[in-house]
Order: structure tokens, then sequence, then C-alpha cells
């Protein structure tokens, strides 16, 4: 990539026209909402097919949905180096939030072809279909269709309207039947790099625009719960409660006391319901939500272990009965050391720093982690690192870095 600052500061500028352009494609004229095969992702896929196509490389539609841009290498049917992200949305999201993980790479190819410069290996942008799972409440569809691990099960997922995610898919023209022939060869694959906003404010705070992620935190979900006994809040005791509320909200806290001053881990009640509550009523039943992760699965399990032992003793302490279910699993996946070093290399060369840190959120690096090594280049985001909302920012000037990291990691690559 010729590297002056024009040629960067166009790369930075088309990326984001890029993103304001794609964000169009919405299913609320007010808000940015795209899932899984609905029309305004049709319209989101080509788009990206088109700017593919116009940079130089071929593109195929997988049976996932997934828009694949294919730029050779010198020699025919070389194997790939992977890049790409999801162009799916959560409900009322941002611009950027995987999006930019498909259009810098698209940009830099495209630079790359005007100067007709080809590498021993294939470059592959994939653009991940479905990641968020909001449609059907599946996640990293099309990262896992990549990997060859899709879950058959899931097909039979409905969304609001009652339409199963097979017959939905049918009607795209993607056939359950040809999922697997979307599955990668690993010896095809030389490893998959991402990049992402960071999500969070470690980045902005430390005044750094980009970083390499060590590793993707594992997570432990559960919803939580508890049968106490209703009340008049005028007539029982204190000492004589059985409250629900009152003993979701300990365990809460408990949770935010365990997870609080260890690296890397954090835990969450994100979702807190007392059904049928009334201000004169003592709570007879609560339902919460728990998440915890951390870049270390023993860091998560060992929190997990020691929340559950609190909750059994909250339980019997004050007499109130307590269902837990686990709803998601999913262990740390690292990144690669060697692909971290020449993300790092790639930074630095622009004299930078290169931070390292863990992603605490999920990404489609996660699945393709079962088909080859997976690295990950974090980009700044502004507004305190808020994300998965319309506030969310990024600057011109950190997609142009991003992409010049990007470009210098991709030219001097070493299997």
């Amino acid at each position: 990539m010729n590297c002056n600052t024009e040629t960067q500061t166009a790369c930075g500028d088309q990326i984001m026209r890029w993103a304001d352009e794609l964000a169009q494609f919405s299913e609320a004229p007010d808000m940015l909402t795209r899932t899984y095969l609905t029309s305004a992702h049709h319209g989101a896929a080509a788009r990206l097919a088109e700017w593919m196509c116009a940079a130089g490389m071929s593109v195929r539609r997988d049976m996932a949905g997934n828009v694949i841009g294919r730029y050779e290498g010198l020699t025919a049917d070389a194997p790939a180096l992977l890049t790409g992200s999801h162009f799916d949305t959560v409900r009322n999201g941002g611009k950027y939030d995987g999006n930019l993980g498909i259009l810098l790479p698209i940009a830099c190819v495209q630079q790359w072809h005007a100067a007709g410069k080809r590498f021993p290996f294939a470059i592959e942008v994939i653009g991940f279909a479905e990641e968020e799972g909001v449609r059907f409440k599946a996640t990293l569809l099309g990262s896992r269709a990549a990997a060859g691990t899709f879950d058959l099960a899931v097909l039979d997922n409905l969304d609001e309207a009652g339409q199963s995610m097979r017959d939905v898919m049918a009607a795209s023209g993607f056939h359950a039947a040809g999922l697997g022939k979307a599955a990668y060869a690993p010896e095809t694959v030389l490893a998959f790099v991402e990049v992402h906003i960071e999500q969070g404010p470690v980045l902005l705070n430390q005044q750094l625009p980009l970083g390499v992620v060590t590793a993707i935190s594992g997570a432990s979900r559960f919803m939580v719960e508890i049968e106490g006994l209703a009340g008049h809040a005028g007539t029982v005791p204190m000492d004589m409660r059985r409250d629900a509320a009152m003993a979701a909200a300990e365990i809460g806290l408990y949770i935010e006391q365990r997870c609080h001053g260890t690296r890397g881990l954090v835990g969450t009640v994100g979702q807190f319901n007392v059904p049928n509550g009334a201000a004169n009523v003592v709570p007879g039943k609560a339902v919460f939500s728990i998440d915890i992760r951390a870049e270390q699965d023993e860091t998560r399990q060992a929190a997990v272990a020691d929340v559950l032992a609190r909750i059994e003793q909250i339980s019997q302490r004050r007499n109130v009965a307590v269902r837990s279910r686990k709803t998601h699993e999913a262990s740390s996946v690292p990144c690669a050391p060697w692909l971290q070093q020449q993300l790092a290399a790639a930074i630095e060369s622009s004299g930078l720093s290169a931070r390292r840190l863990p992603s605490g959120a999920g990404h489609d690096a996660m699945a393709m982690a079962a088909i080859t090594d997976v690295a990950m280049l974090f980009v700044r985001c502004g507004n305190g690192g808020i994300s998965h909302h319309p506030d969310e920012i990024m600057t011109a000037g950190d997609a142009a870095l991003a992409a010049l990291a990007f470009s210098r990691f991709v030219e001097n690559f070493k299997r």
C-alpha cells in the first residue's frame, strides 16, 4: 500500500463513507437495525459484494449467506489469509461494530489492486452474515458455518413472527443441506485476523488508537429464579420476611464485590425482574441474569464457583428457594502469539505503541479458532467506548491508522 499521508487520509475517509452508506440498510427508518436475512440485510450484502468486486475481488456467497471476496495470490488456489467480521447489527446499534472489519480490508485490497500488488497467498474478506443472534437467538451463525461448527439444531429456532430459521433461509435461496459446503478446509487457511472497534474505553483513556488483542474472554451466563414468600409490606416483620428481591440484590452485590479488583474479570447482573411486584408487597419472586467473563478460564471458573456457593448460603440464610439455569458457556479463545507479534510490529512501524489487551466481548474470531490461529486488531472508539448504541463513534484518522497497520501486517505476513 502507498503509505503517503494523502493516500492514508483518503483510505480512512473512504472507510467512513462506506460505513455511513451501509448504515442506510436498516429495518427501521430512525435507527440502525439489521438482522439476519431481512430485506435490509440482503441489501447490505449486495452492496458489500459490489464494493468487493470494484476492489478487484471475485465474490461468492455461501449457504449461510456470508459474503466472501477473494483477492487471488501470485498463484491460483494459493492458501488464504482470512479476515472479516459481521454485517448484522443489534437493534438500534452503531455503524462500526462488525462493519469496520469488512470495510477496512476491502479498502486495503482496493489499494493493492490499483497498484498491481499480489502476495504469495490469497486474501479472503468475509462479511459474516450473522453474529449478534438477534433474530433467531443463536449467535455466530456465519463464522460457525465457515468453521464447520454450525449447530443444525438452531435451524428450528423461531423469530418473533413464528418463522423458523430453516424456512427463512430456504426462502432466501440458502438451503440447510448445503451448509457443510460453507466450511473451510483448514489446510487452505493460513490464519484469521479480525479488525474491530474495541467496544470499550481502554484505548480511549490511554490515548492510543490501536491495540492488539491477547484473548477473547470466556463467558458463563445463568438465569436465576428465587422463590420467597409474598406478604404485606406493612405487617410482615423484617426478621420474618422471605424477600426474594432482597436475596437477589444481595447476590448481585456479591457478584460485583467478587469480580472487582481482579484484572480481566467482570461480572454483570443485566436483567433484574420482580414479577407481579407492587410497592406495598414483600416480593415473593425475583428473576435475574448473571454474566461472568474473564480472559483466563481458571479465573472465570473460580469466580463462578464462588458465586454459586454464595447463592446457596444466601438462600439458606434468607429461607428462599433458588433455581439457576446455565444459559451459555464459552471458553476463552487465546490469540496466537506469533500473530500478536506481527500485528504489534505493524503498529509500531508507524511509530505507535502497541497496547495489548483482552476482549471482553465475543467475536467471529472465537468461531474461526476451530480451524486456524486467530488474531484481532482493536481500534479506538469514542464516547467513552460506548458500543451497541447509535452513539458509537470512531474517527477517520483512526480508520486510516488501522488500515495502515493492517496493510503492513499483510505485506510482511509470514507463517
